[in-house]
């Protein structure tokens, strides 16, 4: 997981590392700050594609714009995203929260060099502002949006948009969640993540065919084994032992978590090639996990799980 850009210097943070000219196209009309450009009442979180882009592009020059770009098939961006949205709500107007969806929109996805997933980026003043990749605890989010918003009031965005009475409102169609999955996910936004795996336990206890508890629980226990591990102290632990397969583990998980997929499990099925009996059966063991976090639909799960399979056999 990265850290957070905007902190020291934004001048520097907003020199284009990002080209996002080819997505411009905004019309002659349209001015910074005018109402167009705006969400309507109650939108702080909307979907983005390339062809509305533009807009949103626009309304960074008068309020932040915080970019989620994810995809249906990545875990970590389920996880992610929820605590994106609850902290914007939150905010109640000073950022608006952009969706992408990288397979739909792939021209965004390559303007944003989205290598992994969940990626957060922000626009202000029509520049990009690089934050942070992988699932993050909430804490953690809310303190990079607070240094955007500096970053912001230095370059002189400083503006709201009315959430209006639809943002504290719940869809009337929208399903509540079981009492359990609640719980988890209340924990997990408290960074509690023991309960949250506790909860989930539960929940599969009285049920072992909640799908949906048996991918929290793998989610949840992919946060408790990243959470307070250095990245860089992790991959020099590895480098330096590639035998070692405890650290080979780590750092296969911190690959997943900041949506490094394919680093993961090159990772670890090159150490299950190289493993004895009993190490084997511990790393076979993580990559089923982490092929069931991920999804069964995922290309890259199944390329895995060929190769895996031939190594097996």
């Amino acid at each position: 997981m990265s850290s957070p850009n905007p902190q020291n210097n934004p001048g520097a943070v907003l020199r284009g590392a990002v080209d996002l000219s080819s997505l411009r196209n905004r019309p002659a009309s349209a001015e910074p700050g005018t109402a167009s450009a705006a969400p309507a009442a109650g939108s702080l979180v909307v979907d983005v594609t390339d062809a509305t882009f533009p807009q949103i592009l626009e309304l960074s020059r008068t309020v932040p714009v915080v970019i989620d770009l994810w995809a249906d098939w990545c875990g970590p961006c389920k996880q992610l995203s929820p605590i994106l949205e609850k902290v914007v709500t939150e905010l109640a107007g000073r950022l608006v929260l952009a969706k992408v969806d990288v397979d739909a929109n792939p021209q965004l996805a390559q303007a944003f060099r989205a290598q992994s997933i969940p990626m957060v980026v922000a626009l202000v003043g029509g520049q990009p502002v690089p934050l942070f990749t992988g699932a993050v605890p909430e804490q953690q989010v809310r303190d990079v949006f607070d240094q955007l918003l500096q970053v912001a009031a230095q370059n002189g965005v400083t503006g709201t948009v009315d959430p209006g009475s639809e943002a504290a409102e719940a869809p009337d169609d929208e399903p509540a969640l079981p009492p359990l999955h609640a719980e988890a996910f209340a924990a997990i936004e408290a960074g509690d993540y023991g309960r949250a795996a506790t909860a989930y336990e539960q929940a599969l206890a009285e049920n072992p065919r909640d799908d949906d508890a048996r991918v929290g629980l793998g989610q949840v226990r992919l946060l408790q084994r990243v959470q307070g591990v250095d990245l860089q102290a992790a991959r020099d632990a590895a480098a330096s032992a590639p035998a070692d397969v405890d650290a080979q583990l780590t750092v296969a998980d911190l690959d997943v978590s900041g949506g490094h997929v394919e680093d993961a499990f090159d990772r670890l099925l090159e150490l299950f090639a190289a493993a004895g009996p009993d190490e084997r059966t511990v790393v076979r063991d993580r990559l089923l996990e982490l092929f069931s976090l991920v999804g069964d639909a995922d290309p890259r799960v199944s390329a895995a799980r060929r190769r895996l399979t031939s190594l097996m056999f």
